[in-house]
């Protein structure tokens, strides 16, 4: 990545935390987000970066991130811009695999592995209101959710995750919604929503700055369930609200499945609890007004290849002749989300 580009997306960060008073603990990440550019850089950050280079100055006639489809720009924006429709694909493609959306992006249909907008519709109605909100979105993947809950009203998104070509994906859309924003004061950041490409584990306990915190899809993938709990309710503020989905299975307050090997697949799999099991969890670590407002198992409609996610996907992981189990003999992945307070 550019020198110019680094000092921007650390500069846009750091105002951020100079508005909300984060500014002690967003310092102790300078050397984790400074290693990414030596010996964590990934080797395809060259190609992605010419992506985000060559379409940089595409400015978009709309931005709208509260509908399912978030849509950015149109097709006559490209068109009054010069840029040749099957050449912008061809950028877009080089971030492949998309997992998480839909875009509909200066009139491409971007079709994600997810429909992430699903999850988001289950979830929100049951949401205390985002609105004036500072928001964390722990294992954001592309971004989608973070903008719309900057769509939902918050005042400032954190989304936070370690993937560098997730990274890549929402720093090709802020790079728009920020040319749609036009200028910003010289104290602000380009965008109400910034992108840490760190694990959760690299954020600073006990800072309390958040009144919401996401965490989905994650909780699975943590040796430690009780750490990542315990350090998410760390993060927020008395009061403050978390939005927790994991994968979990039938059973009662006793019931965690540990799967032998892999789990559809998926080789980090450590944590199946059931709902009691994982309520339990949630107020041994502190959580009050514990309540699970979803459960849902997972489609090959909600879950599927595309043309942008052209890999394995659900689908493939399931038994072919019995989709309530995978292809290991698991029960099938079944999704739940839990709401809490922390006191």
């Amino acid at each position: 990545m550019s020198d110019e580009l680094v000092l921007e997306i650390h500069r846009n960060l750091f105002l951020m935390a100079e508005q909300h008073g984060w500014t002690k603990w967003m310092s102790k990440l300078l050397e984790p987000l400074t290693a990414i550019e030596g010996s964590r850089r990934n080797a395809d950050r060259d190609v992605w970066e010419t992506s985000l280079q060559v379409t940089k100055s595409l400015t978009p006639s709309v931005v709208d991130i509260q509908q399912s489809r978030i849509q950015i720009g149109t097709a006559e924006d490209l068109l009054k811009a010069g840029f040749d429709l099957d050449l912008f694909v061809e950028h877009l493609k080089v971030l492949h695999p998309w997992r998480k959306g839909p875009f509909f992006i200066f009139g491409v249909q971007l079709d994600t592995e997810w429909r992430s907008d699903w999850k988001w519709e289950r979830i929100v109605p049951h949401l205390a209101s985002l609105e004036g909100r500072t928001v964390l979105d722990v294992g954001c993947g592309s971004g989608y959710h973070a903008w719309r809950m900057w769509g939902a009203g918050a005042k400032a998104v954190v989304a936070i995750d370690p993937s560098q070509l997730f990274w890549m994906q929402f720093q090709l859309m802020q790079q728009w919604v920020a040319n749609w924003l036009g200028p910003q004061p010289e104290y602000a950041p380009n965008t109400p929503v910034q992108y840490i490409p760190l694990p959760l584990e690299n954020l600073p306990k006990h800072t309390q700055a958040f009144d919401t915190i996401f965490s989905m899809g994650v909780l699975y993938h943590r040796k430690s369930p009780f750490e990542h709990l315990d350090h998410v309710r760390s993060l927020l503020r008395k009061g403050g609200e978390v939005v927790l989905e994991t994968l979990v299975v039938d059973g009662d307050e006793q019931t965690v499945f540990v799967p032998p090997g892999r789990y559809a697949v998926m080789n980090n799999v450590w944590y199946l609890p059931s709902v009691k099991a994982l309520m339990l969890w949630m107020e041994r670590v502190g959580f009050v007004n514990v309540r699970c407002v979803d459960i849902t198992q997972t489609t090959i409609e909600e879950q599927r290849p595309t043309a942008w996610m052209t890999w394995q996907s659900l689908p493939d992981f399931l038994d072919p002749l019995n989709p309530n189990r995978t292809v290991e003999g698991h029960p099938a992945p079944k999704r739940a989300t839990i709401i809490a307070n922390r006191p």
